[in-house]
């Protein structure tokens, strides 16, 4: 009998991730969080934990936020994000977290230690809030809501329009 192979993917890359969740109010106007430990803002969600599936990291990363129990629809975007001084390469999933109503933003709870404030934004005031990067990414997720498509971006960037 022979035995099996060493698992060759074992060895290969291993890519950053994380997920997030664009909410939306009845007016268009997106959710978006502050944290204690960045200069600037950014959609609900995080990192995608070892042996978790980026939607579930999702679901995980609202509830951890937000304090909110959200079950997301379907991707709206998936972003490769080159490496930069400090942080290797990564993969973005963005799903679309669709409408709360003013019942359901009134449930809304952060963690003190992780979270300042949150606030709905108009797509001029997330361009201010987020990073270069971050309001591209969520400014395409919003079209892509709109457009009923799934994007994929480079650096934010769309590659096929």
């Amino acid at each position: 009998m022979t035995t099996a192979p060493e698992d060759f993917t074992a060895a290969l890359p291993r890519k950053r991730m994380g997920a997030g969740v664009l909410l939306r109010d009845a007016d268009g106007r997106i959710l978006l969080v502050e944290p204690t430990y960045k200069d600037y803002w950014e959609i609900p969600g995080g990192v995608v934990e070892a042996d978790e599936s980026p939607y579930q990291a999702a679901m995980r990363e609202v509830a951890e936020e937000l304090g909110l129990s959200v079950t997301p629809g379907r991707l709206l975007v998936v972003d490769w994000v080159p490496p930069q001084m400090g942080r290797t390469e990564g993969v973005m999933f963005v799903y679309d977290g669709g409408q709360l109503d003013p019942a359901r933003t009134s449930q809304i709870t952060l963690p003190a230690d992780e979270l300042r404030s949150w606030a709905w934004c108009t797509p001029d005031e997330a361009e201010a809030r987020l990073s270069p990067v971050l309001a591209r990414r969520a400014l395409a997720a919003l079209l892509a809501v709109t457009q009923g498509t799934t994007l994929y971006l480079e650096d934010a960037n769309p590659i096929f329009r």
